[in-house]
């Protein structure tokens, strides 16, 4: 496990964080008890597919062009930092939590679409892996260790909120536990603006 890994993890982990109706699904599902393993599982590979795109794809691509890559590291950084904005924000007001509901889909196919639609219709989805990840691995001799970290971080993170839904239903449902989660994030987040800013001038 050398640097690589880590922020590739750190980068990609802190992202995943993030609230939204992905993660509520799998939540509701984890304590439903419904399709816990296909949906975990479905989410973790879709993730690790645009992570793999972003790393070996568009970040390879921008690689080659000096002046491009440039002005994403710049993007890059700006974004992140707005992110850690948003997320001390959301400390601040304490409006970050998850709230599941017991209404679930029993019909594996119906649950798998659904999930489908969350994940592939989201737009945030392509911004913070095939963009922001692809980006931010370009200052890695060692993509492939970057990659991997990043690709760990989403298995790590969907089988545990799927399958350990009940235990951390009550911290995740808890706007002080997100508080400090939100700090979390965004001291992550602006400690990877900064090496951008780095890498830019």
């Amino acid at each position: 496990m050398n640097s690589a890994f880590i922020s590739g993890f750190l980068l990609s982990f802190s992202l995943i964080l993030a609230i939204g109706p992905q993660n509520a699904f799998v939540l509701r599902q984890g304590l439903l008890k419904q399709h816990v393993f296909p949906i975990a599982f479905f989410c973790a590979l879709s993730d690790i597919i645009l992570i793999l795109l972003g790393v070996f794809g568009f970040g390879s691509i921008i690689s080659n062009f000096d002046s491009f890559s440039h002005y994403m590291f710049v993007i890059g950084g700006l974004w992140l930092s707005g992110y850690g904005i948003l997320r001390l924000k959301g400390a601040y007001v304490a409006d970050s939590f998850l709230e599941a509901t017991k209404e679930g889909e029993s019909d594996l196919k119906l649950v798998l679409i659904n999930c489908a639609i969350l994940t592939w219709f989201n737009p945030h989805v392509y911004i913070d892996t095939l963009i922001l990840i692809g980006t931010v691995s370009i200052q890695f001799e060692d993509t492939i260790q970057f990659g991997l970290g990043a690709c760990m971080a989403s298995i790590i993170f969907f089988f545990s909120l799927a399958f350990g839904a009940r235990v951390i239903s009550p911290l995740m449902s808890s706007k002080k536990a997100w508080q400090i989660l939100d700090v979390i994030i965004a001291i992550v987040m602006f400690i990877l603006s900064y090496s951008m800013f780095l890498e830019a001038f």
